[in-house]
């Protein structure tokens, strides 16, 4: 039903992983062959090709669905329907930020700063204009085909590039002056494939299942029993994401109690439960969290 093109290159592997997890594994002869499969039947058709043109193939109706990211959705001006971010990227569940960025020493501490005429090296030209155009400002925009970042300040003055932590641009001795987006990965479609009822509907059940994983990375089931008298110093513990659910336990024994925690708490948080009276506390992993 869906033909579907997913991101080659640095977002590639995570985005298997997503999509493996998610109980859809992408299925193709090589690691570098670039049309797969996936066998489900909400999907037809699997290409896997690079972020940048991602959105205007789908604009075109050559794709109905992909990932990419909100910053190439917004360099091409590609007119797409957004069906929700997904959060995670290369290596992080952080959105990438498009910086306009200079040398540490440079006297510049924002755009307004800049001279007209400025000399500017970007993957991202487009975007880089219409940024400088609104700020009043003349530059001359160079596309970059990568090290962006080594061509201040001998060939040009500023650079426009992406980061998510912003440790390659410190190691290569920039500043960031300004921020132009923030971008968290993204499922598009197509507005006339968004517009068919059932093509729609196989698209809202894909992104169920893809954030579904996303919501349970990070987070665990923890199940225990408790007696009545120590019930509420229990609940007191437990961390704040939903309501755990609380059953009475065979003839008045005490109470089963489970809910979903923080991974990074759970080291804290189990022995803290067994000196406030838990017992039999078990600890499961998450596939997915389904709102």
């Amino acid at each position: 039903m869906l033909k579907l093109v997913l991101p080659k290159g640095s977002l590639e592997k995570s985005t298997l992983e997503l999509f493996e997890a998610a109980d859809l594994p992408v299925q193709r002869s090589s690691d570098v062959a670039y049309k797969a499969s996936i066998a489900d039947p909400r999907i037809s058709e699997v290409r896997i090709l690079r972020p940048q043109e991602i959105p205007t193939y789908i604009s075109d109706g050559l794709f109905d669905i992909g990932i990419t990211g909100r910053d190439w959705v917004e360099e091409t001006s590609s007119e797409v329907v957004s069906l929700g971010e997904l959060h995670y990227s290369k290596a992080t569940s952080l959105p990438i930020r498009v910086v306009l960025a200079v040398a540490d020493d440079s006297p510049y501490q924002s755009v307004a700063d800049l001279p007209q005429g400025v000399r500017v090296s970007t993957e991202y030209p487009q975007l880089t204009r219409r940024f400088f155009e609104a700020a009043g400002i003349e530059a001359q925009i160079a596309l970059s085909y990568g090290a962006t970042e080594a061509k201040v300040p001998d060939i040009v003055d500023a650079v426009v590039e992406i980061t998510e932590t912003g440790r390659a641009l410190r190691a290569a001795g920039l500043r960031i002056i300004d921020t132009l987006l923030t971008s968290y990965t993204e499922l598009i479609a197509n507005p006339i494939a968004a517009a068919d009822a059932d093509k729609r509907h196989a698209m809202g059940q894909i992104f169920t299942l893809l954030q579904g994983v996303l919501e349970a990375r990070g987070k665990v089931l923890v199940k225990l029993n408790v007696g009545v008298e120590a019930l509420d110093d229990v609940i007191a513990l437990l961390p704040a994401l939903k309501a755990p659910t609380v059953n009475e336990l065979f003839r008045g024994a005490g109470y089963a109690v489970e809910t979903v925690v923080p991974r990074n708490e759970i080291n804290v948080l189990i022995p803290a439960l067994r000196d406030v009276g838990a017992t039999g506390i078990v600890e499961l992993p998450i596939s997915k969290i389904i709102p």
